[in-house]
């Protein structure tokens, strides 16, 4: 359904899939992959969300490399995370919503969605850039400053059960969220752990994987519809 094309970042190339209908004033979703890379997984929810109707950008934040494992996946992570990486994941990130913005016009309500690793992006850079007006994130949890630095919607998905994110964690998220007066909704989805809506991997939950889906494409026409809310 889409195709690669090449996203520039401060002089450096990084790959960005492409797909749906970019029009000017069309709503308009960065995804951001999880530590695999840019995986089947990543490609097809792309592809899922254009056939929804929005227009979506996914960048390659690492370089073309993909991990299958636990380990290659934490040590790929790792090394795009590091002081010394270039370009910085989190440059990368912002570029694509940037790269969005261009495509679509000033229009357009813009949306960033993350996996895991890609959640905690997701989660900042709506701080960063104004034009980001919701936010998704399947379980990823990622708090700090930068939670009062925006106003955008926040939906989150998370696991029954994650041996990466505590309950603790999950509900430090949301409360900070909420004191700092964002429009949260965070969905528990039972019986599933970390990954559940990633169909590679052997925690894939199909039922919730295909709610939390439905979810946000609800949430995303709500919020991506018109500028009211805008900031």
């Amino acid at each position: 359904m889409g195709t690669f094309d090449t996203l520039d970042v401060a002089g450096t190339q990084a790959a960005l899939y492409v797909a749906g209908d970019f029009a000017p004033g069309a709503p308009g979703v960065v995804v951001l992959h999880a530590w695999w890379g840019l995986n089947e997984d990543a490609i097809a929810y792309a592809n899922r969300l254009a056939a929804s109707g929005f227009a979506v950008i996914a960048p390659d934040m690492f370089a073309g490399k993909l991990a299958s494992t636990v380990e290659d996946a934490d040590r790929l992570s790792s090394e795009a995370e590091d002081a010394n990486a270039e370009p910085p994941v989190e440059a990368i990130a912002a570029a694509a919503v940037d790269d969005l913005a261009r495509r679509l016009g000033p229009a357009s309500q813009l949306g960033i969605l993350g996996f895991s690793f890609g959640a905690a992006y997701a989660t900042l850079l709506p701080a960063e850039s104004q034009r980001l007006v919701a936010t998704v994130v399947y379980y990823g949890v990622f708090t700090g400053p930068h939670i009062d630095r925006s106003s955008a919607a926040f939906l989150g998905h998370f696991a029954e059960t994650d041996q990466f994110e505590s309950d603790e964690g999950i509900a430090e998220l949301e409360e900070s969220l909420r004191a700092a007066g964002r429009d949260v909704t965070i969905h528990r989805y039972p019986g599933t752990g970390h990954w559940f809506a990633e169909p590679s991997r052997d925690a894939y939950q199909p039922d919730a994987a295909d709610l939390a889906f439905e979810r946000t494409v609800e949430f995303l026409r709500e919020r991506l519809a018109s500028n009211e809310g805008a900031s």
